[in-house]
């Protein structure tokens, strides 16, 4: 069991520096804590490492030089590689030390880092974001945890630099169910913001007056708000990629599935998105599916 026997804040590794991930370990680097970073893009590390975080050369050797280890990568496959694979983060972290994924990824492979972790003395949580670009940037990200309370405890004050709302859902894999919860009402909560404007320009109306007149009633939302006020700007510039929307929407509807539950708006929304990343959407933001109906 590690043991700095002090105040002194435990060193991070931080895995996945993509579009929230360099905000997030910017917040931790301005809080005081030592960061060792590993990106499969290493430009994207610049700047925290002229701030003072340093270099690891793979995952596992990130994990091996950290009390905690976070990472948020792309898919499940990625986050199957970076934990599970020899020479990967559960093979390399210390045996006391706290490994966290907030990537948005599959229950069942949560709930396989855990076993594998406590194989190895190392305590796991699955601890999947919401807030997208915005949040990370301004530290304001839903934070959803699974796995035991004493990883949770240990890892919170790192949640609560990067984040405002930080809940404990319960164990292995119940943060990334929650995840999938709130990704499902985003995707309707999409539709209609996409719908609502899109009607309103069909009939005439301006969609920016429009906007303004409904977004502070019962139709508003944080879509509605920030998203929906891009569209109107034409700015679909990823906050939060169509090409990781679906994977987490095919995850979520398959998990729907597996238990039995029926649910025709998520297969709805599914549809649609796989359609936009078809049509050269993928790398554009979740507002792009104004563009689908559009065209």
């Amino acid at each position: 069991m590690l043991s700095s026997g002090t105040n002194q804040l435990p060193t991070v590794a931080f895995v996945g520096l993509g579009v929230m991930g360099r905000s997030m370990a910017g917040h931790l680097l301005d809080a005081g804590y030592q960061l060792v970073l590993f990106s499969r893009t290493a430009s994207k590390a610049e700047d925290l490492l002229s701030r003072g975080a340093s270099w690891a050369f793979s995952a596992g050797e990130a994990a091996s030089r950290a009390e905690i280890t976070i990472t948020i990568v792309g898919y499940p496959a990625d986050v199957e590689e970076i934990y599970l694979a020899p020479g990967g983060i559960v093979q390399g972290s210390p045996r006391g030390s706290v490994i966290v994924d907030m990537t948005t990824s599959t229950p069942s492979l949560a709930k396989r880092i855990a076993e594998a972790a406590a194989a190895r003395g190392v305590l796991a949580l699955d601890a999947p974001v919401s807030g997208g670009d915005i949040g990370a940037r301004e530290a304001r990200l839903t934070i959803m945890v699974g796995g035991e309370n004493e990883a949770f405890e240990r890892a919170l004050p790192l949640f609560e630099v990067m984040g405002k709302t930080v809940t404990h859902m319960g164990p292995a894999g119940t943060g990334q169910h929650t995840k999938m919860a709130n990704q499902i009402a985003i995707a309707g909560t999409m539709l209609g913001v996409v719908e609502a404007l899109v009607y309103a320009k069909g009939q005439g109306l301006d969609p920016a007056l429009v906007h303004s007149a409904i977004a502070a009633g019962s139709a508003g939302s944080w879509s509605m708000s920030n998203l929906g006020l891009r569209i109107l700007q034409d700015d679909f510039a990823p906050g939060f990629f169509v090409k990781h929307f679906v994977k987490d929407l095919r995850i979520a509807l398959a998990e729907a599935e597996t238990a039995g539950i029926d649910l025709p708006g998520l297969d709805l929304a599914k549809r649609l998105y796989e359609r936009l990343a078809e049509d050269g959407g993928a790398e554009l933001g979740t507002q792009a599916l104004w563009r689908l109906y559009a065209e």
